[in-house]
Order: C-alpha cells, then sequence, then structure tokens
C-alpha cells in the first residue's frame, strides 16, 4: 500500500507531502488543476522516463518520493533482499535536474530504472486514461490475457523457445544452401586452429621467454656491469671497500675515547655490511650468468614465430589463445553443418521444447479466456449493456510463432442478438470505456491474488461515461478498495461519491507563478466539491442537498 508521496519542484508543483489511506480515494478538481500531475510524479518514482521538462519552471531539478509499505511474507521482501536493499520499508525517490540527468534511489540505496520497474510491479498498477484504446490491439490483448492467467513468464519462455528453434531451422537452411562455401571455410578454419595448435602458446611461457631473451641478449653488459661494480668495491687496486673497513675499525676504537662517536660508528658498521652483502651477491650473480648464444638464438626464433603468427591474423601475441578458442568454435559449428543428420535432430529438439512450452501457454490462455470472458459479460450486463456478450477467440497458429500456437482476439456484441466481432471495429468510444473498465477492475482483482501489488490507480478511465452507469462505476471502485488501495483521478460525482476518502487540487496562480495544491476534504468540504462537480460554478442548495444525498448513499 502508498503510504506517503513527496513532490518537490514537478510540473507545477511547487512542494506536496501526501499521507494516504486504504480502501477508495478519489482525486477531483477543476479541468487542469493538475490532477493527473500525482499520477505522473508517483509513475516517475516508480521508473518511468522523464526528461528535464518535468522541472519546475526557475527550480534546479525535481524530485519524487513514494514510500510503501512491506508485507513480511510478501514477494516484494524477497526482492529487496535479493537485490541488497533494506527490507523494512520500501522508499522509492527519484531526481531530475533541469538537464534532464536522472537519479534514481531505493531504500536511499542508487538503483537502475530497470530495478525501478521490477520492484514497482510489486506495488502499484497505474490504469492511464488511454489504456481503453490499446485494447483495440492485439498485443496489448494477448498481454492483458496473459497478465491475468500469470503466465507472463512462461509467455517469455516460448518466444525464447521459439527463437531458438527458428536459428536451428535457419542453420539447416543455411548448411543445406552452402554446402561448398562451408567445406571451403572449414578446411581453412581447419589449418589455422592446426597453426595455432603446434605453435602452442602460453601467455605466462610467453611472459618468460621475453623476459629470458632480454637478460640473454643483454649478458655483456650485465656481467660487464657487475665487474666493473666488484673491482670498484673489492678487487681493482683503488678498490674501496678495504679502506672502508679500516677506517671503520678506527672508528670503533675511537668510541672508546667519545661515546659520542658511536651513533656514527654504528652507522658505518652497517653501511659497510651492506657493501660486503652486495659484494656477496654481485658474485653469485656472475657466477649464475653466463653467455648461452645458442639458449638466445631459440628464443629469439621462439619470438620471432610468435610475432609472425599474431601478424598474420592481426592480433597481438596475448590475444592468441583467444583466437584459437574462437576458430575452434566456429569450426565446430561448421563441423555440425556438415552433418545434416546432426543438424535436424537439432532443430527437432528445439521445436519439441517449442511445442511443450506453448501448450503449456495455449491450456493456460483457454482456461483464463473461458473464465475472464464470462466475468467481463456479466460486468457489461451492469453498465449498461444489457445483452451484449465478450469473448475472447483463440485462433490456431498452424506453425506456431513468437507468441505461442494461437492468436488472441478480442470479439464483442454490444447489445443483445448481434454476431460477436472485433471489439476494434464495432465498440463505439462509450461501450469501450464501459468494457475497457471491466477488464480492467476484473483483471486488477485477480491480478491482487497473484501479484499482491497493493495499490491500484485510475487516471480518468471513467471518460465516456455517466449517470446511473458512473454510478456502478463508482460501486465497482468502492468495492474493490475493500481488498486494494484504490485511487481515482476523477471528473463524475456519482464515482467520487463512492470513495472512502477525498483529495482536492487546485491551481493557483501568485504573480507570474502557477502552482497546484491538494485538500483533504472533510465530510462539509466533500459536500462543496461534490456539489460542485455537479452543478459547476453556481452551487445552489439544491445542488448541495442533491450531493449530500450521493454522499449518504455511498
Amino acid at each position: 500500500m502508498l503510504l506517503r508521496l513527496i513532490v518537490r519542484d514537478f510540473v507545477i508543483v511547487d512542494r506536496l507531502e501526501l499521507e494516504f489511506g486504504s480502501g477508495f480515494g478519489a482525486l477531483t478538481g477543476e479541468t487542469g488543476a493538475g490532477k493527473s500531475i500525482l499520477v505522473d510524479a508517483l509513475s516517475l518514482a516508480l521508473g518511468e522516463r522523464a526528461d528535464a521538462t518535468v522541472v519546475r519552471s526557475g527550480a534546479e531539478r525535481a524530485e519524487v518520493s513514494a514510500e510503501f509499505d512491506v508485507a513480511p511474507d510478501g514477494a516484494l521482501k524477497t526482492w529487496l533482499q535479493s537485490n541488497d536493499y533494506d527490507t523494512e520499508a520500501c522508499l522509492l525517490r527519484r531526481v531530475i535536474d533541469s538537464a534532464g540527468r536522472s537519479r534514481a534511489y531505493i531504500n536511499g540505496a542508487a538503483a537502475t530504472l530497470g530495478q525501478m520497474r521490477e520492484v514497482a510491479d510489486f506495488l502499484a498498477d497505474i490504469h492511464g486514461q488511454n489504456a481503453h484504446h490499446s485494447l483495440l490491439r492485439s498485443d496489448a490483448q494477448r498481454d492483458l490475457l496473459d497478465t491475468h492467467a500469470g503466465a507472463l513468464a512462461l509467455a517469455r519462455e516460448v518466444a525464447a523457445a521459439y527463437g531458438a528453434w527458428r536459428a536451428a531451422r535457419e542453420a539447416r537452411q543455411a548448411a543445406e544452401k552452402d554446402v561448398e562455401a562451408t567445406l571451403r571455410e572449414r578446411e581453412l578454419l581447419e589449418w589455422q586452429v592446426k597453426e595455432l595448435v603446434a605453435l602452442a602458446f602460453n601467455a605466462d611461457e610467453w611472459q618468460e621467454t621475453e623476459q629470458e631473451q632480454r637478460r640473454l641478449g643483454n649478458a655483456n653488459a650485465l656481467l660487464e656491469g657487475a665487474s666493473a661494480a666488484l673491482a670498484a668495491l673489492e678487487e681493482g687496486e683503488t678498490a674501496s671497500l678495504p679502506l672502508l673497513q679500516h677506517a671503520g675499525a678506527r672508528l670503533s676504537e675511537l668510541t672508546g675515547f667519545d661515546p659520542a662517536l658511536t651513533e656514527a660508528a654504528q652507522l658505518f658498521e652497517t653501511a659497510l655490511i651492506q657493501l660486503e652483502e652486495s659484494v656477496l651477491a654481485l658474485r653469485r650473480y656472475q657466477d649464475r650468468l653466463e653467455l648461452d648464444p645458442a639458449r638466445l638464438n631459440e628464443l629469439d626464433n621462439r619470438i620471432d614465430v610468435v610475432t609472425q603468427m599474431a601478424r598474420k591474423h592481426r592480433v597481438t601475441a596475448e590475444e592468441l589463445p583467444d583466437l584459437l578458442q574462437g576458430l575452434q568454435a566456429r569450426l565446430a559449428e561448421l563441423t555440425l553443418r556438415a552433418d545434416p543428420a546432426a543438424l535436424a535432430d537439432r532443430e527437432r529438439k528445439a521445436e519439441s521444447t517449442f511445442r511443450d512450452a506453448a501448450k503449456k501457454l495455449s491450456a493456460l490462455r483457454a482456461k483464463t479466456a473461458r473464465a475472464l470472458s464470462a466475468a467481463v459479460t456479466t460486468g457489461m450486463q451492469e453498465l449498461a449493456m444489457a445483452g451484449g456478450r465478450f469473448e475472447i477467440a483463440l485462433e490456431p497458429l498452424a506453425e506456431g510463432a513468437s507468441c505461442g500456437l494461437e492468436s488472441v482476439e478480442f470479439l464483442v456484441s454490444a447489445n443483445a442478438g448481434q454476431p460477436l466481432r472485433a471489439l476494434a471495429k464495432v465498440a463505439s468510444g462509450g461501450e469501450l470505456s464501459r468494457i475497457g473498465l471491466a477488464l480492467q477492475v476484473i483483471a486488477s482483482q485477480a491480478k491482487s491474488e497473484k501479484l499482491a501489488a497493493g495499490t491500484l490507480i485510475f487516471d480518468e478511465v471513467d471518460v465516456g461515461i455517466g449517470g446511473r452507469v458512473a454510478e456502478i462505476v463508482g460501486r465497482m471502485l468502492r468495492e474493490l478498495g475493500k481488498r486494494r488501495q484504490v485511487l481515482c483521478v476523477t471528473h463524475l460525482p456519482q464515482v467520487a461519491a463512492q470513495a472512502d476518502w477525498q483529495w482536492s487540487i487546485v491551481k493557483e496562480t501568485r504573480g507570474e507563478a502557477t502552482t497546484s495544491s491538494v485538500s483533504v476534504l472533510d465530510p462539509e468540504a466533500r459536500i462543496g466539491e461534490i456539489a460542485r462537480m455537479l452543478g459547476g460554478e453556481k452551487i445552489t442548495e439544491t445542488t448541495r442537498r442533491h450531493a449530500a444525498e450521493m454522499l449518504g448513499s455511498g
């Protein structure tokens, strides 16, 4: 359930901080007051895309925060845990700056828009005022059926399986068509792989080879340098180490006469020890380092062979193992192409996987289509379409498609005795609104049981209806509010009167600035707002009595 919404500098909203209750709430106000802006702001917190135009004129950034409660054993808590977010609450926050840059946060930690949309699935369903028109599209009809059936994941699995089957079929067809080209490419790859395998290149061995080659290539210089250092220290006529050793011994004797020399003598002795150790290390290095022209020539040849191979394939030496792996994978693919039986077997297995998953999806769709058709037909009778019928037709597709083994089409008969025809061809604007609303309410009831998204938002979905039908719609939303939190932006007094609570959105102009504000209506204020919705600018006592009667019967 939505607990709190904070909006700052969003479109014409300066600052709003709203706390929401349970049940059915109505958001009303004059046309253009900004009723839908609250829905837009909430949509932003739920991961919708936005740009700099949502930032209020003169502000540096827009900010929206929406807080929802978290059921202790619900799917939302599991999602938060698996994504390393705090699970005590669910606070979604979006910030859009004046340059259009967006930042998203879940419970104070940075998040991606994809994560915002994932968590939004557990929190709220928003039905916009254009939602009815989307029902005219076959893909939207199919998605609604799959959503109602709880089969969206299975539908994605079917689409992936169909893609794998199609790829296997295309591979077989390509192999049959390009036998000669495949054979030539395979022969070339076999030769290249054979060369690279024979090279036996190893990245660690290559590094050691280069180091050894550098050492042997500079062996003369290294020996000369070590010998010169030894001569300077110990072996030459002017060797410094004996002189320094004599001086150190003299200093050590003199400390007996003046202890102040002790520190200097100790430092001198430490330096002598280091020099003596250096002499020993240089002698060991001379003994170990040998001139080995044969080994150097061997290393030079190895480096030359590897370098030429890398140059031939236009890669660096270090990239040769990856090159070999890629060539081997391509060769394996071409080898499979050269085996028609293996390709055909792979295609059969891919088709079988697709059809198994698609049959499960078909069974779910058929069962759900029957139940949903009956429920919407019942809803049509309540919405002033007596005798009308609604049916979801599943037309088989001979070979199947990414959507499964059937197409989905919504059929409707608006009046008794009329044949069923495609929804897009027979429904008027008012009929489409009523059928769409019935579908949304019924689908939302089912989704509350399956996915437990706690909040339903209807943004002026009652356009095109009025009178007794509007009153019925209000009752439907009130009934739905007993199971879920329902928010409805509406211009119909018959709908608003059925709400458990009501807010009024007002647009104000101060100087050159225009802002929207929200008022929580008490019972007396609700009578005034319903009366305004009934009678327009001039509100009479008769209108107020009528408004009070409507609220009393709600």
